[in-house]
Formats: C-alpha cells, structure tokens, sequence
C-alpha cells in the first residue's frame, strides 16, 4: 500500500495556540456575550476563570506569528463550552461566543489563508459536556429522552454533579462533566462524521483529535479518513496518541499524532538530570532517566524505524504543549535562570527544528515563558517587555533555517556521531547535505565525525552556532563547547565522478 500524507505539512512550522489565553482582540463589539467579568490578563491563570483572548486577537497576530517563520496554527478547541479550555463541548456546530463566534473564525480562516497560512481545530469526539444538548435532555426527562441510546447509561437516576452519589453513566476518565458518546450508536458515528465534514466545507484544513484511542469500534477512523479526504486530500488529521501510535499511523487512519515520544527523548538528552521532576512526573510521557548521545541515537534510530517515511514527514513534533509544562520551566529556567536553562531551550529547539516531521511551537516557548503543570502551562501570552530576545532570536534563526533548506525538513537521517554527550547526523536530500552537532554535556566535546557517506567533501560551511573543526579526508576534527550546538553544510562531489 502507498502511503499518501498532506503535502504542505511536510513544509509546515505549526503554532499551537490556547485561544482564551493568547491575544484580546482590539475591536469593538455589540455582542452582550462578550461584555463579562474577565481575569486581569497577567495574573496567574485558574482553572476556571476566563482570560478573554478570542479568535479576533489571534487574527491581529499573524504578522508576529509569520516573523517566527510559523505557517500554520493549531488551535485548541474553540467550539461553546462552560470552560476556558473548551474540551467540555456544548455545541459542536457553534465557535462559543466569548472567541467571536463563528464569524470570528470566518475572518480568521479568510486572514490566514490569504498569507498562505493552514488553520487545524482539534475535534473532542470522543465526549462531550453535560451542557451538550443530547445529554442534557437526557438530564431532564431521564429514560423517557429519545437519546439516551448516544450515550452508554447503566442506571437511574443519573448523578451528574452530586460525587457522594454513582454518576450511572460512562465518562472520560471517570469525570462526569465528560459524558462519553456511545459510538456504537449509527446515529452518533454519523453525527461526528457530519461535524468533521461541515468544519472542513467552512475551511479549516484539519483536524488534531482529542483522544481518539479511547474509541475503539472497528473502522471508525477509517471511515472518518475516507469522509475527511473526500472533501480535502490535503486535510491533516493527526491524532493526541502519548505511546507507541503503530496501530493508528498505517496510512488508512491518521496522517500523524503528536509526537512525545520524540518530545521524551530530548528532554532526557538535552535536559537530563537538570529537570525538574515536579513538573513531569504528574504527566503522560516519561523524560526520564537521563540518555547520553549513545542512548537517544538508539531511542531516535526506534522511532525513524517505527513508521513509513510518509507518516514521518507528517508527524507533529513538540517539546511542549497545553498538557504538559513549558520547557523554560521543566529546564529549570525561569528570568535569571542559570545557563544551562537556556542552554537546554537551544538544544532542544535545535534538534526540534532538525527533525522530520512538522515542528510545533506552544504559544509563548518562543519568548522565554515558563509554566508548570496544568493551569500553570496556560499563561496569558506576556506584552513584549517581558519577552526573552535571546529565546525569541534563537527561534526565528532556525526556522528561517529550515524554510531555507528542504533537506531539513524532507530529507533523509543518518547519525554520524554518538559519543559520550556528543550527537551528530545528517540530513541530505538530492544536492543538500547539512550536518548537526550536538554537545549535552556539561564539558567541551574534542573528536573526530567520519563522514562516509559516499561523497568527497571538500569544505564546511558553519550555517548555526559555533564549533571549530578542520576537515581532513572526510573527517571532520572538531571542538565543540559544551552545552552548544551547530549546523554546517557540506560541500561536496560525488565520489563516482572524481
């Protein structure tokens, strides 16, 4: 079988954006939905508070986010709902009023694709809300509403608030405010299908899914891929899937997931033993025990060799994300952190933006903000004098770095060196060979990267960073400073033509 993934997610550098906390919009409104009580914008984030950022905020950013070198956004759900996160879906069909509605993302969509820029929405399918309409009938005429088959009910009466009593119906991980759909059900299949469709005619180009491992019946997602595809090709679909994602990623139901596993690797490579554990341990992935270069060449080389290269080009690489803390935090950095926090932001943001697949930066990571664990993680994106210019330079030199040269992001990865805490490999795709070196360790790295990768090279160029180095038949006699990182090109003939 031939594995077919959207084109343009192999050029993209995604933006992830949690919309209540991102941008206030500047423009004026009629709406009464949109007069509240808001949090003060700097204040620490809560659970339950609304911060008021909104789709019309996001629409006055896309210059800044087009410096970074960002071409498509990912947004967290948007859909109404009685949260500031928004995965307690009310109305599937309905941008909740405090983002601006679903004019707002009519603008936003007109806005962003005239730049030539992608919009993802993540789709909650798997549960709703106890405000979702369906379960709320259900909520008030009990057995006698017609829907109680879209939902999996084992008794009455139901207890969808009171936690001293059984809730008697299934929910996301036990949480009653998350009614889970009984997607046995023909009537519910068809509804979500409905919903991914009529989003995708209104112009989104894809969709991140919430948990989609929690539905289990057969052919559903291939299903959901066929419809998805039969209204755009080039639509991304990519899946919230934490472990191994094999049985998802055969080219019939996703086109990626967000990929911690790589997300892990980093961390335990770059960060290792200066992490702060309080901030991972409570999470899904595992950062940890430490990896020397050895070990994350061999847990990289795993996860190169898990997947066709079609789904690798499409998978969404991350070192942070709404679910997890932010990597200035996890690195132990902060304002005036010591250097190997911001040490640790470079490396890892150098080997993301090396990688295959699609990088994605988390709203703020690219101007030093920190965070904790969840709500810590969605802080309000901070006004520019508090922004980090070294994190923020640092980001938009690498990306510039792989828009201008493909073969980092389509071509082939050979690792070339695994030494102590040094890590190289090389990307090469037809006349463009650049080699990456990485020093994780706290001392200077002095040795000697053979490159025979059949071809004569005969100089060596420094694109990124600082590394001395002298090339001697195809070895390259290099110092590296510790905690540091480099990009070169290499120059070359084809050893058949010499």
């Amino acid at each position: 079988m031939t594995i077919s993934t959207p084109d343009w997610v192999k050029q993209a550098v995604f933006y992830q954006i949690f919309p209540d906390r991102f941008a206030r919009t500047q423009r004026q409104t009629d709406s009464p939905a949109m007069n509240v009580l808001l949090e003060d914008w700097q204040a620490p984030p809560t659970l339950q508070g609304y911060k008021g950022g909104n789709l019309w905020g996001i629409l006055d950013r896309l210059d800044y986010i087009q410096s970074l070198g960002c071409n498509a956004l990912y947004l967290t759900p948007i859909f109404q709902s009685a949260c500031n996160h928004r995965y307690h879906t009310h109305d599937y069909y309905q941008v909740d009023p405090l983002l601006g509605g679903n004019q707002a993302l009519r603008d936003l969509l007109d806005a962003a694709h005239q730049r030539g820029m992608k919009v993802i929405l993540d789709g909650v399918f798997n549960h709703a809300s106890r405000g979702f309409f369906f379960f709320n009938d259900i909520l008030e005429n009990g057995p006698h509403s017609p829907w109680i088959d879209w939902f999996r009910i084992h008794q009455w009466p139901l207890s969808a608030y009171d936690g001293d009593r059984p809730a008697n119906y299934e929910s996301w991980v036990d949480n009653r405010a998350l009614p889970q759909f009984n997607h046995d059900h023909p009537a519910v299949r068809e509804y979500i299908m409905q919903i991914a469709e009529y989003w995708l005619r209104f112009g989104i180009d894809g969709w991140r899914l919430d948990v989609p491992y929690e539905i289990k019946v057969p052919g559903f997602w291939e299903e959901f891929r066929d419809r998805v595809k039969a209204i755009n090709p080039q639509a991304y679909i990519v899946g919230e899937i934490w472990e191994d994602a094999s049985p998802w990623l055969d080219g019939k139901q996703f086109d990626g997931v967000m990929n911690y596993p790589f997300t892990e690797a980093v961390l335990a490579f770059v960060v290792g033993d200066r992490m702060v554990r309080e901030y991972v341990d409570p999470v899904a992935y595992d950062p940890y025990p430490p990896l020397d270069a050895p070990g994350y060449a061999q847990r990289i080389q795993d996860l190169l060799d898990r997947h066709d290269w079609q789904i690798q080009r499409t998978q969404l690489n991350l070192l942070a994300s709404h679910d997890t803390a932010r990597l200035w935090s996890i690195a132990g950095g902060d304002r005036g952190a010591a250097n190997f926090a911001q040490s640790s932001v470079a490396l890892a943001t150098l080997l993301l933006m090396t990688y295959p697949g699609a990088p994605s930066i988390y709203y703020g990571d690219e101007v030093g903000l920190g965070g904790g664990t969840d709500p810590d993680c969605r802080r309000s994106f901070p006004p520019p004098e508090d922004w980090n210019p070294e994190v923020l330079r640092l980001h938009q030199e690498l990306i510039q770095l792989r828009h201008l040269y493909p073969a980092l992001q389509g071509g082939d990865y050979q690792t070339v060196l695994q030494e102590a805490g040094a890590y190289g490999f090389v990307r090469h795709q037809g006349d463009q060979r650049l080699l990456v070196l990485v020093n994780s360790a706290l001392q200077p790295h002095q040795g000697i990267c053979l490159l025979s990768l059949g071809i004569e090279i005969h100089e060596v160029k420094i694109l990124w960073g600082h590394v001395d180095f002298t090339l001697q038949e195809n070895a390259l006699h290099f110092h590296l400073p510790a905690r540091s990182g480099a990009v070169l090109v290499l120059i070359w003939t084809d050893c058949a033509d010499t």
